[in-house]
Parts: C-alpha cells; structure tokens; sequence
C-alpha cells in the first residue's frame, strides 16, 4: 500500500520551500526485539454493541465473532480486509472526548465510499486535504462519538518506476 503524503518534499523542494519537512522514513531502525508484538487491535466501549456492528457495516466490516449474555451482544470482533475492531458494552455511559482515540481508516477510492455512506444515511463529511498525510481524507464520527478520518489509498506505483 502507497499513501501519497502531500507534505512529503523532494530534495528540489526543500530549496523553494523551507518551511516543509516530511514525513518520510528516519534515517536509521534499530532491530527490533526478539519478543515483540505483532499486532495492534483498537478496542473500544459502545453504548450498544448490534448498533455498532451495523454502522460499521457501511465501511465493509463484518462481524466475525459475537459474545451474548442474556441473548443481547456485548462483545463483538469486526473485521474488513486487514482493518480489525473490537467492540464491548460494559454498562457505563460513553464519552468519547474523554477516550483518547482517533481511528484511521483507508479506502481504495474514497469519493465512491462517501457517496455510499451518503446514500445509506450515513454522515459523511466533505473530502477535504489531509495535509500532512495522505492527500484525500474526510471526518466520519460513529453512533457513540468516535472521529474516522478515512483517507484516500493511492495505487502501488508500477514496478520499476
């Protein structure tokens, strides 16, 4: 995956524009360690678990585990392509400015999955420069308050180029 960086400066650039620094990779990775993670899976509280498996439904995540007591959902895993959520309902009330958590999600072409979103009922925010990341980005919040920034993925340039 190739994410266009509209900060991201050539060595040309850097002359006419010195205000402009990055991203771009450091210039030395130490090793990691020989026992590390190797997976990262946000996990977050909901006020009803059914109501978020159906709202992320509409960005392609399907449900791909469900834990029930008392026959209501209270836990569930969501999965789409390599992108995975948990969510569980743990009986507090939810305040997400107070969660400290900003998801970032991907999409191969964000303007059609706006206008999606759009036509199920779905605010979807303006697309707009995601400066300094990728170039194409828009705010989506989900039904218990959390900020999606979706950004535009920019296709693998071809090999060799």
């Amino acid at each position: 995956m190739h994410v266009a960086v509209p900060g991201q400066v050539s060595d040309n650039d850097a002359v006419s524009n010195p205000h402009t620094d990055g991203p771009r990779a450091p210039e030395s990775v130490p090793a990691p360690p020989e026992h590390r993670v190797t997976g990262l899976i946000p996990f977050v509280h909901v006020d009803d678990v059914e109501r978020s498996i159906a709202f992320y439904e509409h960005l392609g995540f399907l449900a791909t585990s469900i834990y029930r007591y008392r026959e209501s959902p209270v836990w569930a895993a969501l999965q789409s392509g390599g992108a995975e959520l948990m969510v569980t309902r743990d009986g507090d009330s939810i305040d997400p400015a107070g969660q400290g958590i900003l998801f970032y999600l991907y999409s191969p072409d964000l303007a059609a999955l706006r206008a999606q979103l759009l036509a199920n009922g779905v605010e979807a925010g303006e697309i707009e420069d995601g400066t300094p990341g990728p170039r194409e980005e828009m705010k989506v919040i989900d039904p218990d308050g959390y900020v999606l920034r979706v950004a535009q993925i920019e296709p693998d340039p071809p090999a060799g180029v």
